[in-house]
């Protein structure tokens, strides 16, 4: 009986702990707290989590209380009560510095506070806590969501007017495949360089990016991302004098806005969350009475102490003596060491500033040649159509052919040029992969047949038609790759494979291989052979020619698209590069565009085109091949001229050069879309690192034409907008 008893009394104490230690614990109030959040309750959870960090501060749990403080600066951060999470980081962070190491968690807490800090519009404390979260998780080898951290480093930036480099962290995000995760990343990133291109007047550009992050937002339903875009929509009509449109968004924003704040005041409570701030202050103001007190207990034992100490501190006082002389020593060793780093400092500038000046001098120079090069090929071309002697023929197809590797060896110096000044912008589109292999298997059938090689190229058939993605890029990528294989390849065997690795919630890996039977590479160049302007030797370069910068593209190339090339290789037996890339399939059905080359000349005949172009050969060389197709042309050399003359005269073509004396080509341009939208105007420009073809079409142009050109692209552009033009007016007859 006796043994009955105790049994019993130790299953009932049992059990009495294990009910306490349930509903007075840690676990027990952050279970309760979780629960409330997920019921949208918060006005709950943070009663229960501000008594879990009273607990652990009861108990002296010092690593539990920085997590629950970190775990209330997070419910505060989800209810947009910036100030208030950034205060609990704040104390977290306290918490964790006072442990003896770093944790995710403390981690996490200076990364939100830096989400925070951002909120409340002090960058320059956000930045710093930023670079606080990386080192930590760094430091201990924990994975970060890149698209989150360049999102947040491309505010920052943007907010200090570091516009280029908020920019790269934005469309690095947005270069990223589409994925439920990203959308909401994905569409903030777009809002931001839409407020980027507001910043710098270009409204075009900032309405393209802000109504690409509306079409995105309405994926993931964030309502104050879509309540910021519509306000920056209304922003940017208001500009342009759209009132009605800013008017129609503004409204949108503000209804959206008040819905918001209705829907968080539902959350907490108003009323409850202004007595729990309150109860924290009062709890705040009785610890700190109670800290006094301990204070003035602390006070008069520190009395004792300091008798104490004033013994030692003459016992330290002659261990002082010989640490000063120890001091002195070191600072020296210091102040050697900073000299160092300073010199290390300067080198850095030195070769910084070396690699800009690089850049902008290979810009510059092959800006500068085109001009010239223009010249020479036009006047090539010009003599060509003038049934020259047999003798002269040899001569001016290798004056050709020669203008046309100038050609080709400037366009790819500024195409390096702008990959490595991060001006490279990687489009979205859709298109059709076989159609594009295709086009460029033609394109290269001649130099195939020239060097007797078999062209080959297979296409899994699984492949969907219609890919998002950028083919530009991807042609420059395959033109330079089939090209290559084509070249160092005789009698042998060219093939492009490509196959469907995955297909997965509309999101298509496919793999791509172009194997050749060519001369091959040796081992101890399949580095190097990367690198501009090498081709693996001299001997190779001064036999098969070429600028040696075609797979340094090839491989930025593929590293922006997010891929990245390998090469295998025997000598003697061939070579194979291979790479995989990411497209999103689209279900749309795409319309075939060919790039025309063959054109009508009729179209041409009797037609009077205005030539507004400085230099006098171009001048020259324009209006001979224009007359040579029955066109009547007039000239001027500056844009105030050519305005006027558009003003009086009726032209059906206007060709006009960029770069002019006094105002230049564009703003030309954008002053006769003033009074005339319907002349056609085509920009002549010898593009630059920082002109874009759709730079020049916001100013009203209608096409672009770089120099040098091609002189059957010279005509078909300009035939196609004599087409345009006739098919407008027949729809407006």
């Amino acid at each position: 009986m006796r043994y009955l008893l105790v049994y019993m009394f130790f299953i009932s104490s049992f059990l009495y702990s294990q009910k306490k230690e349930s509903t007075d614990s840690i676990s027990y109030y952050t279970n309760q707290a979780n629960s409330n959040i997920r019921e949208n309750k918060y006005k709950n959870a943070l009663c229960f989590t501000q008594k879990a960090i009273t607990y652990c501060d009861k108990n002296g749990k010092i690593e539990a209380q920085a997590i629950q403080t970190y775990n209330l600066g997070k419910i505060y951060y989800d209810l947009n009560k910036y100030s208030d999470a950034s205060e609990n980081f704040t104390e977290s962070i306290t918490l964790f510095e006072s442990l003896p190491h770093n944790t995710a968690q403390s981690a996490n807490s200076y990364y939100y506070l830096s989400l925070s800090l951002v909120a409340t519009k002090n960058y320059k404390a956000a930045e710093a806590a930023l670079t606080k979260a990386l080192t930590i998780y760094k430091e201990l080898n924990i994975d970060t969501d890149d698209n989150l951290i360049n999102l947040q480093k491309g505010i920052i930036y943007k907010a200090n007017g570091n516009y280029n480099a908020a920019s790269f962290c934005f469309n690095s995000v947005i270069a990223k495949p589409d994925s439920p995760t990203t959308l909401d990343i994905k569409a903030e990133a777009l809002y931001q360089i839409g407020l980027i291109e507001e910043i710098n007047a270009r409204n075009n550009l900032a309405l393209n990016y802000y109504n690409k992050a509306l079409a995105i937002n309405s994926k993931n339903k964030n309502l104050t991302q879509k309540s910021n875009i519509l306000l920056a929509l209304s922003s940017v009509y208001d500009r342009i004098l759209d009132k009605s449109t800013a008017y129609s968004f503004l409204q949108q924003h503000l209804n959206l806005k008040q819905s918001l704040a209705i829907s968080n005041n539902e959350k907490l409570g108003i009323d409850e969350y202004e007595n729990f701030k309150e109860a924290q202050r009062l709890k705040k103001i009785q610890k700190s009475n109670l800290q006094d007190i301990e204070k003035e207990k602390n006070s008069k034992f520190s009395k004792l102490i300091n008798i104490l100490a004033i013994a030692l501190i003459s016992i330290l006082s002659l261990l002082s003596l010989s640490l000063y002389k120890n001091n002195i020593i070191r600072n020296k060793s210091n102040l050697l060491l900073q000299e160092k780093n300073n010199e290390l400092i300067i080198a850095k500038e030195k070769a910084e500033k070396a690699s800009q000046a690089r850049a902008d001098f290979l810009s510059t120079v092959s800006h500068e040649l085109r001009t010239p090069l223009n010249a020479i090929n036009g006047i090539t071309h010009l003599l060509l159509e003038e049934n020259p002697k047999t003798s002269q023929l040899h001569y001016l197809s290798s004056l050709k052919f020669s203008g046309n590797y100038l050609t080709t060896f400037i366009n790819e110096i500024l195409e390096i040029n702008k990959i490595e000044s991060n001006k490279v912008e990687v489009e979205n589109i859709n298109f059709n992969l076989k159609h594009l292999l295709e086009g460029i298997q033609n394109s290269l059938i001649e130099v195939a047949t020239k060097n007797n090689n078999n062209f080959t190229l297979v296409i899994d058939s699984n492949i969907p038609d219609n890919l998002m993605g950028d083919p530009t890029k991807l042609s420059q990528i395959f033109m330079n790759l089939m090209n290559n294989a084509l070249k160092f390849t005789k009698n042998g065997n060219v093939t492009t494979i490509t196959k469907l690795l995955s297909l997965q919630n509309e999101n298509a890996i496919l793999s791509f291989e172009i194997i050749d039977t060519g001369i091959g590479i040796h081992a101890d160049k399949l580095e190097t052979v990367f690198e501009s302007f090498s081709q693996g030797s001299i001997e190779i370069n001064r036999k098969y020619g070429g600028t040696g910068l075609g797979l340094t593209i090839v491989k930025k190339l593929i590293n922006i698209l997010g891929g990245q090339i390998k090469l295998e290789s025997t000598i003697g037996k061939g070579s194979k590069f291979s790479f995989e890339l990411q497209f999103k399939v689209n279900d749309h059905h795409l319309a075939i565009e060919e790039k025309i080359h063959i054109f009508n000349e009729s179209i041409l005949k009797d037609k009077r085109i205005l030539v507004v172009e400085d230099n006098k050969i171009n001048q020259m060389i324009t209006t001979k091949m224009l007359e040579n197709k029955g066109i009547s042309c007039e000239v001027l050399d500056n844009g105030e001229d050519a305005i006027e003359a558009v003003k009086n005269k009726t032209y059906d073509l206007v060709l006009m050069d960029v770069h002019l004396p006094g105002i230049n080509g564009t703003i030309a341009t954008q002053s006769i879309r003033e009074f005339d939208s319907h002349t056609p105007i085509i920009a002549l420009t010898a593009i630059s690192l920082n002109e874009n073809r759709d730079m020049l079409l916001s100013f009203g142009m209608d096409d672009v034409i770089t120099k040098p050109f091609a002189p059957e692209d010279f005509y078909s552009i300009i035939a196609q907008n004599f087409k345009n033009t006739s098919t407008s007016k027949s729809a407006l007859e």
